[in-house]
């Protein structure tokens, strides 16, 4: 009695041979603790080109700006209306891709968005009409940042909690080198000719070979899908990604009821939540602002100082080229420190380097070498920074979070375009600059006084 009388081979009363012989699955949270496999990889790869061509468009304006002045005669004003109006697109791509992004998917909204900036920056190649243009220039912002406001929550989604920051930093490093190619290319093409400016909109349109890579190979991501109530589905694509079967079905559970995006926005501010946003718009505004006031008008700022076109264009393709080493530096420390203090010291060494970059007067080589390290630090810094905001949030208002965040950064920022050249003429390139640094300062001494440590972490975990 009690001594089973099974044959080897043989299963027990009750047990199918089927379910005996099933292998049981992982219970993992998502993709903590496993490895990133070549098709994960692989994945990345496609967010990597992704980057490569929004950041074509992102930066071309910078270069081309100079010979539109001439070739169109659009004044200085004329021209801060164009990015003010940009960044005012950007604004409502934040928005917006946040929102449909957690009502549609991550997969569907990134797939939309690059279709929209690879359009809009041939038709400004194509257009005449300084309206169209000014139009399809804000498309063209509202595509890029809707884009990028859903990769950077679907990548801390699709990353493990241990590396996210790492894979955050390096798929930005890979796809940020169009930084300093778009200098390259603006700087051997525009000078060709009064018109050749165009091409450099017309180069913008290869973005969609990332759409057509995306739309065979990206995977949703399984948070989102769990959110839905899409529990096999998230299982799949954790398994066809890492080769491992795992039990979501815990994650499942701890799933909060659905929320309409009235309550996502509410939720932003209730709460815990509300200190957590007010400190993260306390320090994204001002270091936006003073970042964008550097990188879309030092060519033409330097221009109007003294320099010449061609010694403007080389500045800024330096200063580009800092972008993508100073982002891959990034990925070694991005998940120390609870990510706030790599945070802070950076943006402490991008005021030192504002600060010199002010008073360096019309010396050609400093102004490069200082001009590079310079955009390092923004750009290191500010992908640290892309990591550290999704992670305040939980996946049901992730995105729509991460929206709103970036949207009111980019508000700011197209406020404060149109008085850039206002306030160069008035009190001179070195007090601009300056006044920059003094924003760098406040944004430092938020994140690392009030800001909360998140880096290392599963999101579950942080919330």
């Amino acid at each position: 009695m009690g001594i089973s009388t099974n044959l080897p081979g043989q299963t027990s009363p009750g047990i199918s041979n089927s379910s005996a012989n099933t292998p049981r699955k992982k219970s993992n949270n998502y993709f903590d603790g496993l490895q990133v496999t070549k098709k994960h990889l692989f994945l990345f790869f496609i967010i990597i080109l992704s980057y490569f061509f929004e950041q074509l468009d992102n930066n071309n304006f910078s270069f081309v700006a100079p010979a539109i002045i001439k070739s169109w005669g659009v004044s200085q004003g004329q021209i801060a209306h164009v990015t003010s109006l940009y960044f005012l697109g950007m604004t409502c791509g934040g928005l917006v891709g946040g929102i449909i992004s957690d009502l549609i998917g991550r997969r569907k909204s990134f797939l939309g968005a690059i279709l929209i900036f690879s359009s809009m920056s041939v038709v400004n190649g194509l257009t005449s009409d300084f309206s169209i243009f000014m139009i399809s220039r804000a498309l063209t912002g509202f595509g890029i940042f809707c884009m990028m406001v859903v990769s950077v929550a679907y990548l801390s989604e699709m990353a493990p909690g241990e590396s996210r920051g790492k894979w955050q930093s390096l798929t930005a490093a890979g796809g940020f080198c169009a930084m300093p190619v778009i200098g390259l290319i603006s700087r051997a093409i525009i000078p060709m000719s009064p018109e050749a400016w165009r091409i450099i909109f017309y180069i913008g349109g290869i973005g969609f070979i990332g759409f057509l890579l995306g739309l065979i190979y990206l995977k949703e991501s399984p948070r989102w899908l769990v959110a839905k109530g899409k529990i096999s589905e998230a299982e799949k694509v954790v398994e066809d990604l890492t080769g491992i079967a795992v039990d979501l079905s815990e994650a499942a559970r701890n799933v909060p009821k659905k929320l309409k995006t009235s309550e996502q926005f509410i939720g932003m501010f209730s709460g815990k939540y509300l200190r957590r946003t007010i400190i993260l718009l306390l320090i994204g505004i001002p270091i936006n602002v003073g970042t964008f006031a550097t990188q879309v008008w030092t060519p033409t700022l330097l221009n109007m100082k003294g320099f010449t076109l061609v010694q403007s264009l080389s500045v800024g393709t330096a200063s580009m080229l800092g972008g993508p080493v100073g982002i891959f530096l990034s990925s070694f420390v991005s998940d120390k420190g609870g990510r706030k203090i790599p945070i802070g010291i950076g943006t402490l060494f991008l005021v030192c380097m504002t600060i010199i970059f002010a008073g360096l007067g019309n010396t050609y080589m400093a102004t490069m070498l200082v001009g590079f390290l310079m955009n390092a630090a923004i750009m290191g810094t500010g992908f640290i920074s892309m990591a550290y905001v999704p992670e305040h949030y939980p996946t049901k208002m992730r995105n729509t979070s991460v929206g709103f965040i970036n949207a009111c950064q980019r508000l700011g920022v197209s406020g404060s375009q149109l008085f850039i050249p206002t306030v160069m003429a008035a009190f001179g390139f070195k007090s601009l600059f300056m006044g920059i640094a003094g924003l760098y300062i406040f944004s430092a001494l938020v994140v690392l006084l009030l800001g909360e440590r998140t880096g290392g972490k599963s999101l579950e975990e942080v919330d």
